[in-house]
């Protein structure tokens, strides 16, 4: 059964997201940071609904993942794919959502569903809510595909979508027949949340668990790869990273962690580098998103200092 979901939003973040073609993930927030969205798998479809009266869908994008994120790495993440200006600006707006003083230094807690691909439809293109939503529904309403009125809706979404195609040639669906799942094309941030949540945020050598410590570290280079795979991600603190970049540690293709004696040579230093080296990189929870072997033998190869 594939399914969609039909999201409440302002038409503020709408039209703040729609001027901006650039931008190619949105970070669908929710202010109270409690509850982490699972209404969707990836590859369904997450739709945009602006508050009453303005009882249209308007727009949309592919689901990937859904996380509870600080606000300030949730803005580092997204930036203006959060529908905001700055960080401030998105701070005010859960301060007033949550109907409390906005704080510069709190760093809220805020539910995120992360979008690929986004649709905005042009006003003319709105498509009315389905004729069983009701007033009093103030987040958002799941749709079976296969049935109506979930049914109705995936074709008049299809279709205008189809009809958008030379200018969001990065989204194709069939705009006639049965619902598909579509592959969430992950840009950098949907990467980051990813590999962070996957590694149950911890780092994959250390262990350290200080969220700001951390980084969604590439291994093969996205400069070479052209994609953000989460296989080939892992999850370092900052420092680490900066030595995995660099060719100073490596891991090998039986998950291994090596540290390359030039740090010692090089720096004269090393110490905490050396009580890592051999021992097992911790996983990520998903085996799907363990690291490509063929990703590990690359940094191998051609980026360490072994």
């Amino acid at each position: 059964m594939i399914r969609t979901y039909v999201g409440v939003t302002d038409r503020e973040w709408f039209d703040f997201l729609r001027k901006r073609p650039e931008v190619n993930e949105i970070n669908f927030w929710q202010p109270s940071g409690k509850t982490q969205f699972r209404a969707l798998q990836p590859g369904e479809m997450f739709l945009f609904k602006l508050h009453s009266p303005l009882n249209y869908i308007v727009g949309g994008g592919v689901f990937a993942h859904s996380s509870i994120l600080p606000i300030s790495l949730a803005w580092e993440a997204f930036g203006l794919g959060n529908g905001a200006s700055d960080l401030m600006e998105m701070k005010r707006k859960v301060a007033k959502y949550r109907r409390t003083q906005v704080s510069h230094f709190e760093d809220y807690k805020v539910g995120c569903i992360l979008l690929e691909q986004p649709f905005f439809f042009a006003e003319k293109d709105w498509i009315p809510i389905p004729s069983d939503w009701k007033p009093n529904i103030v987040s958002g309403k799941g749709y079976d595909l296969s049935v109506q009125p979930g049914r109705g809706l995936w074709s008049e979404v299809s279709a205008r979508i189809a009809q958008r195609s030379g200018e969001s040639a990065a989204l194709e669906v069939p705009a006639y027949g049965e619902p598909v799942l579509v592959t969430p094309r992950l840009g950098q941030g949907a990467f980051r949340v990813l590999v962070t949540d996957g590694y149950q945020r911890r780092c994959a050598f250390s262990g350290e668990r200080t969220l700001p410590a951390l980084d969604a570290a590439h291994i093969k280079p996205f400069s070479l790869e052209q994609s953000h795979r989460v296989k080939n991600g892992i999850l370092l603190r900052k420092d680490i990273h900066a030595l995995f970049d660099s060719g100073y540690v490596t891991v090998s293709p039986d998950f291994h962690i090596e540290v390359s004696r030039r740090i010692k040579e090089e720096f004269e230093n090393g110490r905490d580098y050396y009580k890592l080296h051999g021992t097992e990189m911790r996983m990520p929870v998903r085996p799907e998103m363990k690291p490509a072997v063929s990703a590990l033998v690359w940094h191998n190869e051609e980026v360490y200092r072994g």
